[in-house]
């Protein structure tokens, strides 16, 4: 009798209180995720922006941040690189919390495009024309959204965001801020065609400026873990304890990036990885674990769709083994 009460409270405590699984030492998986693609050569840096076609391929960066602001990191962790497109999904908080959500899917678009992020085709085949925020089209528009007295006040805003999410200062790298303004001849045809069909709405010139500028903005792999951790952490940034967005708007945004943010190749990386990511041509990746991470990986050389070859890898293998697939 007296052993079988012991074995009845053994079970009770076990159901109350279930043995915990070993954490894992996330220090230690970014370091061999890091070391097992530190060879990997495909993918080639993008040469419509020169500057970017002169930044050492072989530079690579892995970081982990928790929604409770715990950081891992491993590689050229200290290295700057440009945001790019990366920018646009936390942009997207900025206009979310000016305008609301309605605008964005009444005067961008969410839906993805199915053709590369740079399409001009895109914008004449559908209706939306801009289509979704996290394309070129889109976030022009979203740029062109942002209510502001003048174009310093409105840049002002878009900086601000952005260290908020980032939880630092950041600042424009003005060699790439050159080479895309000096290259951004088709953003420019893009801004028009939105202008001409009633889906721009501020100045054409101002508004790719601003764009172009905020795609230049420097940050590294830190940086972007945190900014994604912040969405993970429901809108508060894990570090500073700064709010970046209201709650209510992080699905949303998540939705956004699930379905569009890693250009056309969205929905392969939601088949294999299963997690809310941005990419940038400048090789930074974002994604998001909600409720637990933000991994970000960075390596310029970048496939056919524009996403970075090693970081795609990198961040996939963080996922399975932390079986971070949100629909799991």
């Amino acid at each position: 009798m007296k052993k079988l009460k012991i074995f009845v409270i053994l079970v009770a405590y076990i159901i109350c209180f279930p043995v915990q699984a070993a954490e894992i030492d996330l220090q230690k998986l970014v370091n061999e995720v890091h070391a097992q693609f530190a060879n990997e050569n495909r993918g080639k840096n993008p040469d419509y922006i020169p500057a970017l076609a002169k930044v050492d391929p072989k530079l690579f960066a892995v970081s982990i941040v928790t929604a409770d602001g715990k950081s891992y990191s491993a590689g050229d962790i200290k290295h700057e690189f440009s945001i790019q497109s990366v920018g646009k999904a936390f942009n997207l908080s900025a206009v979310m919390q000016q305008q609301g959500e309605d605008a964005i899917v009444e005067k961008i678009g969410v839906n993805a495009t199915g053709l590369p992020f740079s399409s001009i085709m895109a914008i004449e085949l559908n209706e939306e024309r801009s289509v979704n925020p996290l394309v070129n089209a889109g976030a022009i528009a979203q740029v062109s959204l942002l209510e502001a007295k003048n174009a310093k006040e409105k840049w002002q805003m878009i900086e601000t965001n952005l260290e908020t999410f980032a939880g630092r200062d950041l600042t424009v790298m003005q060699d790439i801020y050159k080479s895309e303004t000096d290259t951004n001849v088709k953003n420019q045809a893009i801004a028009r065609l939105l202008a001409n069909y009633g889906r721009l709405y501020a100045d054409v010139e101002e508004s790719v400026d601003l764009y172009t500028r905020m795609c230049s903005v420097g940050v590294n792999t830190h940086d972007l873990a945190v900014m994604g951790a912040t969405y993970a952490n429901r809108g508060i940034n894990p570090v500073t304890g700064k709010k970046a967005v209201a709650a209510k708007h992080v699905p949303q945004i998540l939705a956004v990036m699930a379905t569009a943010g890693l250009y056309d190749d969205s929905g392969l990386w939601l088949y294999k990885v299963g997690l809310p990511a941005k990419s940038g041509v400048g090789g930074g990746i974002v994604a998001v674990v909600p409720g637990k991470y933000g991994i970000a990986a960075f390596s310029p050389p970048v496939d056919a769709a524009g996403n970075s070859v090693r970081a795609q890898l990198a961040i996939e293998e963080i996922a399975k083994r932390l079986n971070a697939n949100i629909f799991q």
